[in-house]
């Protein structure tokens, strides 16, 4: 199968830079699958999985939180506000994270609190989802 260059990007570093297979990622209309000589396509994502099949057929998955991506032909760019791989997350304080973001929710006093206790729920939850995937 042909490859092309991928990039993750977060505002802290290169996450991930290499030649892959595949990409599968949520967009907010839905999965969206790359392959190399892909049309240039550009989407907003919310938190979910980010699906990858190197360059030597192995797959790998990682929780992304929010961001963007940009395909052309050549390569594709995923924009990301945070991103680690499924076996890196540590499922503890995500559990924990949850617990919090449910307590901030149920407490909140304003639409700002609310919505904040939500983006925080929502990327506990994708952050437990994509570690279950990986243990799968």
């Amino acid at each position: 199968m042909s490859t092309f260059r991928l990039q993750i990007i977060t505002p802290e570093k290169i996450f991930f830079e290499g030649e892959v297979q595949r990409v599968i990622v949520r967009t907010s209309e839905g999965d969206a699958g790359i392959l190399a000589k892909h049309e240039k396509y550009v989407a907003a994502l919310p938190s979910g999985p980010v699906k990858i099949t190197m360059a030597d057929g192995t797959e790998r998955i990682a929780a992304l939180s929010g961001g963007a991506v940009k395909v052309s032909p050549e390569q594709t760019a995923v924009l990301a506000n945070a991103v680690e791989w499924a076996e890196d997350i540590d499922i503890d304080w995500a559990k924990r994270s949850e617990a919090d973001a449910l307590r901030r929710k149920e407490n909140s006093q304003t639409q700002e609190e609310m919505k904040y206790a939500e983006l925080k729920l929502q990327r506990a939850l994708n952050r437990l989802r994509v570690s279950s995937m990986h243990n799968e």
